[in-house]
């Protein structure tokens, strides 16, 4: 009898543990879907074209900050779009230190993953947002 009572708590934390690790995976995936259409929005203000064509537009314009472009070629990866890619692998030096001041220069550990996902890389995240804040 114990051991019927043993295996049913072990379930029951079980269940839980994966009931707290689905909350926050699902919590996550939308705050990522939120802030890649707020970085969409913020480039749109600036930028004519559609979300990536403004993003694009937002990393390849000096003018802005480091930290406004590192999040601009962010949004791009998570968006997957290869038109951004031209301009990602042209920024791209493969030379990636360990640190990285993300306002004092363009992030290439960034980059790096952003070209990945512009080249169809796997983005488990994206398939619970795109489709709801992007329409293709």
């Amino acid at each position: 009898m114990q051991s019927n009572s043993m295996k049913e708590k072990l379930l029951y934390l079980v269940a839980i543990g994966i009931s707290i690790f689905l909350l926050f995976f699902v919590v996550s995936c939308t705050w990522i879907g939120y802030d890649v259409k707020s970085q969409c929005r913020n480039a749109q203000k600036t930028y004519s074209g559609d979300c990536v064509e403004a993003l694009i537009q937002t990393l390849h314009d000096e003018k802005n900050p480091f930290n406004v472009r590192n999040s601009a070629i962010w949004a791009l990866g998570q968006l997957g779009d290869n038109r951004a890619l031209p301009l990602l692998e042209q920024l791209y030096t493969g030379d990636i230190p360990n640190r990285e001041p993300l306002n004092k220069v363009i992030s290439q550990y960034e980059l790096k993953k952003a070209i990945a996902l512009a080249k169809g890389g796997t983005n488990i995240t994206a398939i619970f947002w795109r489709g709801t804040f992007f329409k293709k």
